[in-house]
């Protein structure tokens, strides 16, 4: 399925260029309106990055979500900051359907772990971003992607698939909002390996072909952000485009 994404800086609609909050632009100032679109454009599901509770887990944007997952038909993933089991509980409460974990699956995956145990395989979803070196290794970056991990992509999925993991946001940092298309690679290479987890894939749709490639790999999933926003396709014709591919 696709699945549009919107980053959230107090409460406003945000794009950060790979991940620097110094290169942000706003899109809006409510994104009530805009997931509401994507609603009536026939998405089931909205990818929230809440990029202040990312920063500051006492500052995430409950009031904001909870507004979301009130006034919406779609069900709600929701990252940024998650930390402990209260963030956990704190996001399930207001009504998000599942949580996107990430530096955090690096740092204490013991802790990540126990969460498959507690909450179930489809409540959580790994968001391994990658770096990748000159031999074509993925290695997994964390805290908010000033550090690169010297694991790779396979070792950390590797780490979870006894716990029960069954879904993975991958995003290759390199293409996040450049708009130049997705690594397609990376997607056919988790695909091949890992045929039973469910793969998002993040990071530089620009064109309709961009998701036609996608959808030939048989990558599960395609998280549209930038290319939405900016007007370089609408929903309706990536749907369109994906359903037919």
């Amino acid at each position: 399925m696709l699945i549009p994404a919107l980053d959230l800086i107090n409460g406003e609609v945000v794009r950060l260029q790979q991940g620097d909050f110094e290169r942000q632009t706003t899109f809006a100032s409510d994104p009530l309106p805009l997931a509401q679109a994507y609603a009536a454009a026939g998405a089931e599901w909205l990818h929230v990055v809440d990029l202040d509770g990312a920063r500051d887990p006492a500052k995430r944007q409950i009031a904001t979500l909870q507004r979301l997952a009130e006034a919406l038909p779609m069900a709600l993933q929701v990252g940024g900051g998650i930390r402990q089991q209260t963030d956990l509980d704190e996001l399930f409460q207001c009504g998000v359907q599942r949580a996107v974990i990430g530096s955090l699956a690096v740092q204490n995956p013991q802790l990540v772990s126990s969460w498959f145990d507690d909450y179930g395989s489809d409540a959580i979803v790994l968001s391994l971003d990658v770096s990748i070196a000159e031999d074509g290794q993925a290695f997994v970056a964390t805290h908010g992607w000033q550090q690169t991990s010297e694991l790779t992509l396979q070792q950390v999925i590797e780490r979870f698939l006894p716990a029960g993991l069954r879904h993975v946001l991958c995003t290759d940092i390199s293409r996040d909002g450049m708009l130049g298309g997705y690594n397609t690679e990376l997607y056919q290479q988790l695909k091949t390996q890992y045929p039973e987890l469910v793969i998002q894939a993040s990071g530089g749709a620009a064109k309709l072909e961009d998701l036609r490639q996608l959808r030939a790999i048989n990558c599960d999933s395609a998280i549209l952000g930038k290319a939405l926003l900016t007007g370089q396709f609408t929903l309706e014709e990536a749907l369109a485009c994906w359903q037919n591919a």
